[in-house]
């Protein structure tokens, strides 16, 4: 059984276009949030109760996070434990440091802090959303991690150009682009006179590397990432023992 999810919403086209592809490998159950919950991370829901409601005989919306359904398909309305979790597919890229604030790639995380094998799946903006390749894309990378299995605590973050799969370059094994957003925010003013702020941010600096997400997709090529969930520097925790005799810490 695979599970999907994603951060657009359960009608989002490319929920469904995914759904429908993954059904070929095996019976797909589906939970989503209710609405659209882009960038939220890994934001989970403590302050309040979640409501599932059933939309169909395999498919849940959540009035939660992304992460929220993870932990509630899980836990409490999937039939068994998914051999596969599949996230998207997301309506735009996720590359670089997108991967911090993405809803799409944080259900994959839950998904892999769980013990489940788990992909994140977008597609790169355009006028005409190609679903069909990316899910075809999805439902190629999903046969292998089936087949192979994954590593503990490594989920795998795809992004596929917008065009159609005979227009695709190729499929490339790339890295986390290290590029850096801008901080920005837009100043208003409402009626009453009061100010109020839109936040954003543009990617200010790209890494040159050839081999990273952003390039790759730049490219035309398929970008396949391996994240891992091990935010420890683990080539300094020697290093900065000696931290420890300073008498600054003492």
């Amino acid at each position: 059984m695979i599970f999907v999810t994603n951060d657009d919403g359960i009608e989002s086209a490319g929920l469904k276009a995914l759904a429908e592809a993954l059904e070929s490998l095996d019976e797909v159950f589906i939970v989503a949030p209710d609405r659209e919950r882009s960038g939220v991370g890994m934001a989970i829901t403590l302050n309040r109760p979640l409501r599932a409601a059933q939309v169909a005989s395999r498919a849940y919306a959540v009035d939660g996070t992304p992460v929220d359904c993870v932990d509630l398909g899980v836990s409490a309305l999937l039939p068994e434990p998914p051999q596969l979790l599949v996230s998207g597919i997301n309506h735009g890229q996720n590359l670089g440091q997108d991967l911090h604030f993405s809803g799409t790639v944080a259900a994959a995380k839950k998904g892999t802090f769980l013990g489940i094998p788990s992909i994140a799946v977008s597609l790169a903006p355009g006028p005409t959303y190609h679903y069909e390749t990316a899910a075809s894309i999805a439902c190629r990378i999903a046969k292998q991690v089936i087949a192979y299995g994954m590593p503990d605590r490594i989920l795998l973050n795809v992004n596929v150009p917008n065009c159609t799969f005979s227009e695709l370059r190729g499929i490339e094994m790339t890295r986390q682009d290290l590029g850096a957003y801008g901080a920005q925010a837009v100043k208003r003013l409402d009626r009453q006179g009061k100010p109020y702020y839109w936040i954003g941010g543009e990617r200010e600096k790209i890494d040159r590397r050839e081999d990273t997400d952003v390039n790759t997709i730049r490219n035309g090529c398929v970008s396949i990432t391996p994240v891992q969930l091990d935010f420890t520097a683990h080539h300094l925790i020697d290093p900065l023992k000696s931290w420890l005799n300073d008498e600054t810490l003492n």
